[in-house]
């Protein structure tokens, strides 16, 4: 089996739409790693394209805020603004999706689903070594599958002397297929579909196959200046439209 793996589509119907055509013909089912709303103009029709979609999928912190789930005092007043917006505009059959969702999935034993982090699926961000080394006891499968951060990355648990462990990370190549030693346990971050912070505006996501241990990321171009006049339409604020263009 081969899995699209997709993660903080953040209401960006355009990123959204790029990468189910630029991935089509190429996967069997696909995961989604949370945050399907906030930030973005289209939350209500990018839940209803995800639906469409033979996918599993966890919650993110901003579809919890999205919900009431979270108080907005923990987001920054850009996030609080969008997240009003998107409270104020989800439709009935959004939000029962939204509410559906889990804060884990471990799809056959063999790989862990969560938003944030294993130890906190909503909230907490995996964006250092010592945080990603805390985290590997917090799961069981050889692989955890992450979001939050927005940045494509690899943590690799590295057994130590004397049974102590460390952790090593990278960042992934693009278009080149990376094989992952059996026996290793890694966590992994696809990146972002709809608001990338790696400095590439390119919608990211990756493939995976389980069973040969290889994972494989993408980036794809999406027309930009399209979403952004639409969250100027809707008066979202001005620095989370500008940031689009320079994937930060």
């Amino acid at each position: 089996m081969r899995y699209l793996v997709i993660s903080d589509i953040h209401s960006n119907l355009e990123a959204l739409e790029a990468v189910l055509e630029d991935a089509s013909g190429q996967y069997d089912e696909i995961w989604c790693l949370g945050d399907l709303v906030g930030y973005g103009p289209n939350p209500n029709e990018c839940v209803d394209k995800v639906r469409e979609l033979p996918l599993a999928c966890v919650a993110g912190n901003h579809d919890w805020a999205a919900l009431g789930k979270l108080s907005l005092d923990d987001f920054n007043p850009d996030a609080q603004e969008a997240s009003r917006w998107t409270q104020e505009n989800l439709n009935g059959i959004t939000r029962a999706y939204l509410e559906s969702l889990p804060e884990t999935l471990v799809i056959e034993d063999k790989i862990t689903l969560v938003h944030g982090s294993p130890r906190h699926p909503i909230w907490e961000y995996i964006i250092s070594i010592p945080i990603a080394l805390e985290n590997f006891s917090y799961f069981e499968t050889p692989w955890c599958l992450v979001g939050h951060s927005h940045v494509p990355v690899i943590f690799r648990y590295c057994e130590a002397e004397g049974g102590t462990g460390n952790c090593e990370a990278f960042i992934p190549p693009v278009n080149q297929p990376i094989l992952l030693t059996p026996g290793e346990r890694f966590i992994i971050n696809p990146g972002s579909v709809g608001q990338p912070r790696d400095g590439d505006p390119r919608a990211s996501y990756m493939f995976i196959e389980p069973e040969k241990g290889i994972i494989e990321y993408r980036r794809v171009d999406y027309p930009v200046e399209k979403t952004q006049a639409k969250m100027k339409e809707v008066g979202l604020p001005p620095r989370l439209i500008a940031r689009l263009s320079f994937g930060w």
